[in-house]
């Protein structure tokens, strides 16, 4: 029998409800996140057993889910809203948590979620690094641009280059100005440096992975878009069919339907906000080369607009990766077979 251990995990402690084979007796302990070596120390007595340790999803977990891979235990990740609906009283407090996590770990109905391996966690992890330093020059850039046009002068993408920014920087102006655009410049010339690091490491993983080789023969995706596609769904065959993949990344419309009156609002955004906006990009460069894809834009832009059009695109984009990573095809093949990658609601 393995042992089960329940994790009610927080910020700053957690509560541990924990089953061992020895006399059947579930028995309690709260270890504070301030004391590291005593969470190793508890986890540590179970060395040499079968350990498979639950506890809800959490993004303070990180360090904990790397202590449990150390010491070769299982990791079960739980869905926080099931979890609770199997709860059987209102009331609710870390004991009870733990407890109903260990129950349901026993008896088989944990519902645990995909968790990431730990090379597809480093690409993530990349790639929100790296969109964080986009966001950061963006912010620069506008800056200096409004700068520069209030002083007369008309610097636009000019700033994207490093002869923009010396031709700002050889402008006269008056002394706060200056200093304040010097600095700036010098961030500027900075992040573009660290941006080209992270950049020069993704496309490195994107080069050697055939998966996204694959993908990028279809148009719009790169190597960026690629990498999130692959690190994000990771085993495919884990979706029964389109509208699972979709529903997974937050493409799925929102319905409020109930007798004769139905509604169809606008996408959950339940899954990843990364992948989404990568998607969302990708499918405004393939809408230029695809036809099928342009005429979808065209007939959603007349009627919805375009930020519903080129949601629609994303989704279609999303759909069309996946049967290619499915099928292990490239984009020419998927045109060969006229595979229709249709609406998620319209796929059974």
């Amino acid at each position: 029998m393995p042992v089960y251990i329940g994790v009610d995990f927080h910020a700053r402690q957690q509560t541990v409800s924990y089953l061992t084979s020895e006399d059947g007796e579930i028995k309690q302990q709260q270890l504070s996140h301030e004391q590291p070596a005593e969470v190793r120390r508890f986890y540590e007595q179970f060395g040499g057993q079968q350990v498979i340790v639950g506890f809800e999803a959490s993004g303070y977990a990180a360090w904990f889910e790397e202590l449990l891979e150390e010491l070769g235990y299982e990791i079960w990740i739980g869905h926080a809203t099931a979890i609770r609906s199997f709860a059987r009283r209102r009331q609710k407090n870390d004991r009870r948590d733990a407890e109903l996590i260990l129950d349901l770990l026993v008896r088989g109905d944990f519902p645990r979620i995909h968790r990431h391996s730990a090379a597809s966690r480093e690409v993530l992890q990349q790639l929100r690094y790296r969109q964080k330093l986009v966001k950061m020059r963006t912010m620069i850039v506008n800056s200096l641009v409004f700068m520069g046009a209030s002083r007369g002068v008309s610097l636009r993408t000019k700033l994207k280059h490093r002869r923009g920014v010396e031709r700002l920087q050889e402008l006269e102006w008056p002394a706060p100005l200056a200093q304040q655009r010097d600095e700036l410049c010098q961030l500027l010339l900075e992040l573009k440096t660290k941006v080209d690091a992270v950049e020069s490491w993704l496309v490195a993983k994107a080069e050697a992975d055939v998966r996204v080789q694959r993908l990028r023969t279809h148009y719009g995706i790169g190597p960026l878009t690629g990498l999130c596609l692959v690190s994000t769904l990771e085993q495919v065959e884990r979706f029964a069919n389109p509208r699972k993949v979709t529903a997974y990344a937050g493409f799925d419309p929102v319905e409020d339907s109930s007798a004769e009156r139905q509604r169809i609002g606008s996408i959950s955004k339940q899954g990843s906000r990364l992948l989404r906006f990568f998607l969302v990009e990708a499918g405004q460069v393939a809408i230029r080369q695809d036809r099928d894809l342009a005429r979808v834009y065209q007939r959603i832009l007349r009627r919805r607009g375009h930020a519903t059009a080129k949601v629609a695109v994303g989704r279609r984009l999303l759909i069309r990766a996946f049967i290619m990573l499915r099928d292990e095809i490239d984009y020419a093949e998927f045109q060969r077979r006229g595979v229709a990658a249709r609406s998620s609601r319209a796929t059974a």
